[in-house]
């Protein structure tokens, strides 16, 4: 039997470990089967670049909980847009990249491929699967849901989230010192999140969590008040940017210090509405997902913000690359062992899906259809948690 590994996307607290989880696994199943894994993502496998995991790292396994990243590197390559794949030199000009990576896995003699990765990659499993069945080649794919975004349908909690929450919490409450630098300062904290606002409110809600443990000395500055968040912008709900305005001089006033969570989603509509009103090209990945990274959502809240509550010193700070690279915490690498246990025991059967926790079936764990698996989860913000958190800091 050979087994083959993938990690595709941007990276998140999950890769390395759920790696180390499935040889774990194998050894104890398949204990004489070959594993490789594609170098960065489905790049590799379209170039037929992969590497052999040896004896010795089938034996020291565990050593890749400890890390942050992917053993085997990432790419983001979207298999069913030709045009980008020949431009690259993935393909040659007029080749199908789905069918190139179907010969690539035959040659390879590849039994089970496990594909880790968010919304976009097995969604590109989804498609590589079916591609196969259609064409008569025997292969299975199991996936494995990763994306600090937690914006996977139907998965209820996607691997590595948790850990880039924490993670993020444990980001600002170093940058938050920056409040006795100056007076009337204003802090964004951007939190990943391009449309789902899950990992934004989630880190606020660990932050405050954390904070409400510690102890302040209010008789002189270190007062709670100053280290806690007075706003959280998510892209599922809309704000009177005039309201806040007011609300946020009133805490400015009094506490000399506004510190804000954005998600790097809220407010891209209007951001990109501007650029395009000015005639800028707006910037965009191979999947067609706008840059953000370019837009810089972060500076333009605060350049609005900053001008209105008169902040004589503006930080935006992001939390994304500190988050995301982290190695998986005790919660998650839990979840990640589960998963990855149970996603190698269904690939032995030679059944195919994605391994997770399926929102529609209680939450269950099990094997998802792919044909179900797609990105844009929105992030309920009528749950109990997040309400408490905005009723508490004043913003409803």
């Amino acid at each position: 039997m050979k087994i083959a590994f993938l990690t595709a996307g941007g990276i998140a607290p999950c890769l390395s470990a759920s790696i180390g989880a499935l040889i774990r696994k194998y050894n104890d199943i398949a204990p004489e089967a070959e594993l490789i894994g594609y170098l960065n993502g489905y790049r590799g496998l379209l170039l037929g670049k992969s590497i052999n995991i040896p004896e010795s790292v089938k034996k020291n396994y565990s050593i890749l909980y400890d890390f942050g990243g992917s053993p085997i590197g990432n790419s983001r390559v979207k298999l069913t847009n030709i045009k980008d794949c020949s431009e690259k030199g993935y393909v040659k000009k007029n080749e199908d990249p789905l069918e190139v990576a179907a010969k690539q896995l035959t040659r390879d003699k590849i039994d089970i491929l496990h594909t880790i990765g968010g919304d976009d990659t097995n969604t590109m499993a989804a498609k590589l699967s079916f591609y196969l069945k259609k064409n008569g080649y025997d292969l299975t794919v199991v996936g494995l849901p990763k994306t600090v975004d937690n914006d996977v349908f139907p998965v209820s909690q996607t691997l590595g989230a948790w850990t880039a929450a924490e993670q993020g919490a444990i980001f600002f409450e170093n940058v938050v010192n920056e409040n006795t630098t100056s007076t009337r300062q204003l802090i964004v904290h951007e939190v990943m999140g391009r449309h789902c606002g899950w990992l934004t409110a989630e880190t606020a809600r660990v932050y405050r969590d954390r904070i409400k443990n510690r102890q302040f000395l209010s008789e002189i500055l270190i007062e709670q008040e100053r280290w806690d968040i007075d706003a959280v912008y998510i892209p599922e709900e809309d704000f009177n940017f005039h309201d806040e305005v007011e609300r946020l001089k009133k805490l400015m006033d009094s506490k000399d210090c506004v510190n804000i969570f954005l998600s790097e989603g809220a407010g891209q509509e209007a951001i990109i509405r501007e650029m395009e009103e000015r005639g800028e090209k707006v910037p965009r990945d191979a999947f067609g997902h706008v840059r953000l990274d370019e837009i810089n959502p972060g500076k333009w809240f605060a350049k609005q913000f900053s001008k209105e509550l008169k902040a004589e010193k503006t930080l935006v700070q992001k939390s994304g690359y500190f988050a995301r690279s982290a190695k998986a915490n005790q919660q998650d690498l839990d979840l990640i062992k589960r998963s990855a246990f149970y996603a190698a025991e269904k690939a032995v059967e030679g059944k195919s899906g994605l391994a997770g926790l399926d929102d529609d079936q209680n939450k269950k764990l099990r094997l998802i259809e792919f044909e179900r698996i797609k990105g844009g989860k929105p992030f309920d913000p009528s749950l109990d948690w997040y309400q408490s958190i905005v009723s508490e800091i004043g913003q409803k």
